[in-house]
């Protein structure tokens, strides 16, 4: 199926002009949707997962976040695209994360809540952007491996998080941790690994990424307000 989205261009905080996957909402507009890319940029898959999002009534927005660095960023899953985006990620902050997750709260919040999900570095980037964004409604992150190094910050909205418990990159131990440190956060855990949500790699799994899906969804029904 042909993508049903288009590309814009918005102005971050710090003045950075970052490129975002934009979609508008299918019937009924239910909300706001910030989804932030693997590591990988705003790849095809991103952008049908956006395209899902739209089609049950949000609008969303896919920052490239690393256009700071190199615009228009997409890699395959070879290695050498994996290294290359595993450079980019390092280089990129969390700090300009926030801001362009900011940035695309702002776009989307005089039009109705926003919620935010992510996956992978996009999870991680949804806890930090969780506890440190403004006016986001409702978040859920896909296992997020950096969570644990910002376990000691709180997120100011509802928040859940998926975990799969086959995932090598991100020990059980951690995924306990978040618990016990967050109670008040819904922490799912999969018969899974890592990915599991991506009909990309070798890890998807169709049954775990459906019900993370209705999970995500009725937290953002539930805080719709």
């Amino acid at each position: 199926m042909a993508l049903q989205g288009k590309m814009i261009t918005l102005k971050s905080g710090d003045g950075a002009d970052i490129g975002c996957y934009h979609v508008e909402a299918v019937g009924p507009r239910k909300g706001g949707l910030v989804l932030i890319m693997e590591i990988f940029g705003v790849t095809e898959h991103i952008k049908e997962l956006c395209d899902g999002y739209a089609a049950d009534g949000y609008e969303v927005l896919s920052p490239a976040i690393y256009d700071r660095q190199v615009t228009s960023f997409e890699a395959s899953y070879s290695e050498e695209d994996v290294q290359k985006s595993l450079e980019l990620r390092a280089a990129n902050t969390y700090e300009n994360t926030v801001l362009d997750t900011q940035m695309c709260i702002d776009y989307l919040s005089s039009r109705g809540p926003v919620f935010m999900t992510g996956y992978c570095y996009g999870g991680s980037i949804t806890w930090v952007a969780a506890c440190r964004a403004n006016g986001l409604a409702a978040a859920a992150g896909y296992y997020g491996g950096a969570i644990k190094d910002f376990i000691d910050e709180t997120p100011k909205c509802p928040t859940i998080l998926h975990f799969g418990e086959r995932d090598a990159s991100i020990p059980m131990d951690d995924v306990r941790r978040i618990e016990k440190a967050h109670p008040d956060v819904a922490v799912y855990v999969y018969d899974a690994d890592h990915g599991f949500n991506s009909d990309r790699r070798q890890h998807y799994d169709p049954a775990c990424a459906k019900l993370a899906r209705e999970r995500t969804i009725a937290l953002f029904e539930a805080n719709a307000g």
